[in-house]
């Protein structure tokens, strides 16, 4: 005999919605809920599972049993089993066991919809539920007067295992303590956003938390899911937004996880050829099979409303877009039209940011994605994928390239440095140096500077001013705001004793000089994805390999012109071009003192004069520092 109550959080509406891949807050009805039903408190559950011959809930308050509580199937086809369980409550662990209609193939199952994990290598699902209370009012109200497309967008990328370690602990901070730490130093920082490798629990550390297997579970490593809401809610009342990486690309084959949920291939395709992931030995999920997307889209939804996130990163787009991604010739098949493109992959991302900004028009969803697939960020009824942003991957790749190129070398390669600019306003461009960047044998980016000491440094700066100079918005991952010299190491921490160095030091004070100006003047980010905020001086200063621009506000006295040497050799006098007469006056100098420059300069006033230069009517004389980057105001008197 069951001890299980006919119960349902279920509508004939819920039901055809999700059948139909149209309700996107499933989170409502699957999973377990703690309710009152008849005077008496229980839990509520319920999962699909439509292979399944029965399903068991098994946890600690059956002592495992099988067939103690059988759910009951619904009647109307859905593959939805549902009941109420009396004995379970708050903080009782569970997993759905499933016996299949398939060779009664038998499965044990985390709950798909669990809001809470027992802390890996555990496995099991946990009853929960949280009464937080909010306190970002200020925060979510002001979010909605302010479009990110033309605001400061400056983000800083972290891992939160790895940030800091309690070194006489062994251990990593816990969401109370980053709320108290990670936000006391973003905010010193002057980043607008943080974001956060993915924190939906994971099995495998070595994943960083890209292999999900409780993706509406805040992992619980680093504490519980009301925790996880002090740090958004913290990071909101000191104006700091928060965006999570979220992995709808693919997911694991763990015995306790979506593959193979009920005995079939539920959730991800069944054609290998589209199912499986070669580079991750992981499993794609199948975007068109309706219930699927309901599930992934829920999800999506769920951070942004559950947990008050200002933004999506999806991971990995350009593996969900093409059915030949990273696979070889006979091991992919074509689309119904004989294409390489993922039809359905494709119709689930549309669907995915119309409904993320029909319901939170101030938040972004932004992909990383690095091929040249046309008008990713571009909207939906434009015929575009809808996303908010997209990395810039090209700019990262070409640049960094570049910048690891002796000084002598880089007059021949000039065309590395401004290629990027050729198509910058096809999308709404992210500049990332992220993680990827900093693992596997790469090194840091401290350490592809070339030169001596002096020179790596002002390389570095040089770089970083360039890119926050640059249209598009910014992303720096952990360490690189400082100099770190290492390649990230997850099980570690960041080279935090670095600091007490002046090199080091310097660089992180650059950072927060170039946060502070990029949010205090409107050139650098009201007309960021829009090539009228963007002109060049010169780009063909090969020889000296020197690039001048001016970015552009609302109005003309809203210009900003930036140069930037790239080599150790200081120009001067070096002549500039400029679009009218007046006053140029230096408002940032990277060969600053202060960030451990040279000093060479400081350019406070300099009159602008009647002499043609870049094909222009009036110039100035200005001297360039070495490996340096100057921005300067232009004005009319």
């Amino acid at each position: 005999m069951s001890n299980v109550v006919a119960h349902s959080l279920f509508s004939e509406f819920d039901v055809n919605l999700f059948k139909a891949g149209k309700h996107y807050r499933l989170y409502q009805k699957f999973g377990s809920h703690i309710i009152t039903v008849n005077g008496i408190k229980g839990t509520y559950f319920a999962v699909w599972a439509p292979s399944a011959k029965s399903v068991s809930v098994i946890g600690d308050f059956n002592y495992w049993t099988q067939g103690e509580h059988n759910l009951n199937v619904r009647w109307d086809g859905s593959g939805i089993w549902e009941g109420f369980i009396p004995s379970a409550g708050k903080g009782s662990t569970y997993k759905y066991k499933i016996q299949s209609h398939h060779n009664d193939i038998v499965t044990e199952k985390a709950d798909p919809y669990a809001r809470r994990c027992e802390h890996p290598p555990k496995t099991a699902s946990v009853v929960w539920e949280d009464n937080y209370h909010w306190k970002d009012d200020e925060w979510m109200d002001k979010r909605k007067q302010h479009n990110a497309i033309d605001a400061p967008f400056s983000v800083y990328e972290v891992h939160l295992g790895s940030w800091k370690k309690k070194i006489d602990e062994n251990r990593s901070l816990s969401y109370l303590e980053l709320a108290d730490e990670l936000v006391a130093y973003i905010k010193k920082m002057q980043f607008t956003h943080v974001e956060l490798m993915p924190i939906m629990e994971y099995p495998y550390d070595p994943s960083w938390g890209y292999q999900l297997t409780g993706y509406f579970a805040p992992t619980s490593r680093f504490g519980y899911p009301e925790e996880f809401k002090v740090l958004v809610d913290t990071l909101h009342q000191n104006n700091i937004g928060v965006i999570l990486d979220w992995v709808p690309s693919h997911f694991p084959e763990d015995a306790h996880g979506l593959g193979f949920f009920d005995g079939s291939h539920l959730y991800e395709h069944p054609d290998r050829r589209k199912g499986f992931h070669p580079d991750w030995n992981s499993l794609i999920f199948n975007y068109g099979r309706n219930e699927v997307k309901s599930f992934l889209i829920s999800n999506a939804i769920f951070w942004l409303e559950q947990y008050h996130a200002d933004g999506l990163r999806v991971d990995a787009v350009a593996s969900m877009l093409f059915l030949d991604y990273s696979r070889e010739e006979g091991g992919w098949e074509p689309n119904e039209f004989g294409g390489r493109e993922n039809l359905d992959a494709i119709a689930f991302m549309k669907e995915l940011n119309t409904e993320v900004y029909a319901s939170f028009p101030d938040v972004q969803t932004i992909a990383e994605e690095s091929t040249s697939f046309p008008m990713i960020s571009k909207p939906v009824h434009l015929g575009g994928l809808g996303f908010g942003m997209k990395w810039m991957m090209g700019w990262m790749h070409d640049t960094l390239q570049y910048v690891a190129k002796e000084p002598i070398y880089r007059r021949h390669h000039q065309n590395d440095l401004t290629f990027s600019m050729t198509y910058a306003f096809t999308e709404n461009f992210m500049l990332p140096l992220s993680h990827d960047e900093v693992v596997h044998g790469k090194g840091s980016i401290m350490s592809r500077m070339p030169g001596d000491e002096w020179q790596r440094f002002a390389n570095l700066r040089l770089l970083y001013s360039y890119m926050f100079t640059h249209p598009g918005t910014n992303l720096l991952f952990m360490g690189a705001e400082f100099g770190q010299n290492n390649e990230w190491n997850f099980l570690g921490s960041l080279d935090w004793h670095l600091l007490q160095y002046d090199y080091h030091k310097g660089v992180q004070n650059l950072i927060i000089d170039l946060n502070i100006l990029y949010k205090n003047y409107a050139a650098l980010y009201l007309r960021q994805f829009d090539h009228e905020g963007f002109e060049w001086i010169s780009y063909d200063d090969y020889e000296n390999s020197v690039i001048s621009y001016i970015r552009k506000g609302n109005e003309e006295e809203e210009s900003l012109i930036v140069i930037c040497n790239f080599t150790p050799v200081p120009r001067s006098p070096y002549r500039l071009g400029l679009p009218h007469g007046g006053v140029l006056s230096e408002i940032f100098n990277s060969d600053d003192k202060k960030y451990e420059g040279s000093g060479l300069t400081t350019q406070k006033e300099l009159k602008i004069e009647n002499k043609n230069w870049n094909g222009r009517s009036k110039s100035v004389e200005i001297i360039v520092p070495p490996l340096g980057t100057l921005v300067f105001t232009l004005k009319t008197k």
